[in-house]
């Protein structure tokens, strides 16, 4: 039908695809056992290729069916695809293919369950209208790569009663993934979004995050809000909060919400919250999503010092404006070095006066000695040696 797989045969049988799509011959029959023995001593089995590996063996998914599959061993029909299409939404590497064909009109969602990968990275996803590997034919309805080993839905909305419409499943970067897959009319686990890049600023030094947000009127049917966190390394979400939607006397719900948690250590989280119906035909919705970094150090850096926080004064103000100042900071007596740095004495770089001292306190120290070198536009360099108290906090 729509085949376009060639088949070479040498004296040692047929000849294997690869992901590129090329024919590959094998050697002696001694030299593939050795090969086998090493894929067994290493710890990876070879993995049975799925029957719809190409698309004219195709599934059929029928409505609210549940299908068990997996991306191993998957190769690439590559004149069955046309990465123009997609753009940089999807990589093929080890792709699979079905067919649906809805019941009814209507918006139908694509749920990814129960990803048990190699990677982290989950699989990918592309539903499409066409002549199966005609891609000039193709019209892209949806294409999502999840990142993620939760559980997730894509919606397709209005598909029409009885057309085929096509679903390109793929191991993300060439993942290993087996996962379940239901084309069905309820949303099932967490819709498909861009996740934002982790903010450059520096990190809070509290494991305790509190998280507000509100629910706007167009979600009067929400019974619930979800609070997630993914560490920014880990395969899925986990629940650290559930609140429900609160309501007044006359029906109407309460419109602000926050939930405190506490991080179980360094690193980079990202927060989701999402609004839950009763309604099996309303889908989650997120409403948020928040990265909040957390590392137990200290930044030692110019600018504004949040209450509570030691730091250090140097006395800028004493030298002229414009001198060249060579800053040396060390610990009385034994003169280990603290932190050096240059910087030229403008009213601009008065911030950079007050340094972060926590650590150092941290440390038992409650004062620094400070070498200052001055360098000023017009005159004769100097060489301060100062002894400086550390700034404590009154808490």
């Amino acid at each position: 039908m729509f085949s376009n797989k060639k088949r070479a045969l040498s004296k040692w049988g047929p000849a294997g695809r690869t992901s590129v799509g090329r024919a590959r011959r094998f050697g002696p029959i001694g030299g593939l056992g050795r090969g086998l023995g090493l894929a067994v001593a290493l710890g990876h089995p070879a993995a049975a290729q799925v029957l719809n590996d190409n698309i004219e063996n195709r599934r059929q998914v029928q409505a609210e069916e549940v299908i068990t599959s997996s991306t191993a061993g998957c190769t690439v029909q590559w004149s069955c695809v046309d990465e123009r299409l997609t753009g940089k939404c999807i990589e093929y590497h080890n792709d699979q293919w079905f067919e649906f064909r809805p019941p009814a009109d209507g918006t139908y969602y694509v749920n990814i369950g129960q990803q048990r990968c190699r990677d982290v990275r989950g699989v990918q996803l592309v539903a499409l209208t066409g002549t199966p590997c005609q891609p000039a034919t193709y019209r892209i309805l949806a294409c999502a790569s999840l990142g993620t080993q939760d559980d997730l839905y894509v919606p397709l909305p209005n598909l029409r009663a009885s057309q085929p419409y096509l679903l390109d499943v793929d191991g993300y970067l060439n993942d290993f993934c087996g996962f379940t897959l239901q084309v069905s009319g309820r949303a099932r686990g967490l819709p498909v979004v861009p996740v934002p890049a982790v903010p450059q600023g520096p990190p809070t030094s509290s494991r305790v995050v509190t998280l507000a947000w509100q629910l706007p009127d167009s979600l009067a049917g929400v019974q619930q809000c979800r609070v997630l966190r993914r560490e920014q390394r880990a395969f899925r979400t986990r629940e650290v909060g559930r609140l429900l939607v609160g309501r007044n006397t006359l029906g109407q719900h309460r419109t602000d919400y926050a939930l405190t948690d506490t991080l179980p250590a360094p690193g980079n989280y990202l927060y989701q919250i999402v609004a839950e119906s009763d309604d099996p035909a309303a889908p989650p919705v997120l409403l948020r999503q928040q990265w909040v970094s957390y590392s137990r150090l200290r930044p030692i850096m110019p600018g504004a010092v949040p209450d509570g926080v030691t730091f250090l004064d140097l006395p800028l103000a004493r030298y002229p404006r414009g001198a060249y100042l060579t800053i040396r900071i060390s610990t009385p007596g034994t003169g280990n070095l603290l932190r050096r740095f240059a910087l030229t004495n403008e009213p601009a770089q008065a911030s950079r006066g007050r340094l972060y001292a926590q650590a150092w306190l941290d440390a038992g120290l409650r004062q620094v000695e400070v070498d200052i070198e001055c360098r000023p536009p017009r005159g004769v360099p100097t060489r301060d040696h100062l002894l400086l108290p550390l700034s404590i906090p009154t808490y």
